[in-house]
């Protein structure tokens, strides 16, 4: 039996690596994420296969990925929307974790940010946002 055949070839320890959306404008996605959450530039590449240019951003540990595709499809206008985008399959946003709820919910609208919904439910308070490019990302109370 080898490693990938074993169970405990599946059973090792996971860590998040990153999240990856697509946007019109590189450019203009880094300097929102930068702007608004303080991610910084971790690195730069290009995928040819793709005929896309795209970036890792970080913080804190987390890293995002940017694509920008020549010719990409735009964001069709309900998976702007969290409720409406639950309707369709695939992969909904990204969440972060914060501490302090009411202060960064307050310093994000102060910065201009496109608060799109916020939610008090018996798991806990969020907030969502949509970025430069329509993209939802998730804030979570921890």
């Amino acid at each position: 039996m080898t490693d990938i055949e074993s169970p405990t070839a599946t059973r090792q320890p996971l860590r998040f690596h990153h999240g990856g959306v697509s946007v019109p404008d590189l450019e203009a996605a880094i300097a929102w994420y930068r702007d608004m959450l303080g991610f910084a530039v971790e690195r730069r590449f290009d995928i040819p296969r793709a005929r896309a240019k795209a970036v890792f951003l970080e913080r804190d540990g987390l890293r995002m990925e940017m694509f920008e595709v020549e010719g990409a499809a735009p964001l069709p206008e309900d998976r702007r929307h969290p409720h409406a985008d639950l309707r369709t399959h695939g992969n909904k946003h990204v969440a972060f974790a914060i501490g302090d709820y009411d202060g960064f919910l307050a310093a994000l609208k102060a910065k201009g940010a496109e608060i799109v919904l916020t939610v008090g439910e018996s798991f806990g308070r969020a907030f969502f946002v949509r970025d430069c490019a329509g993209n939802v990302v998730e804030f979570v109370e921890d």
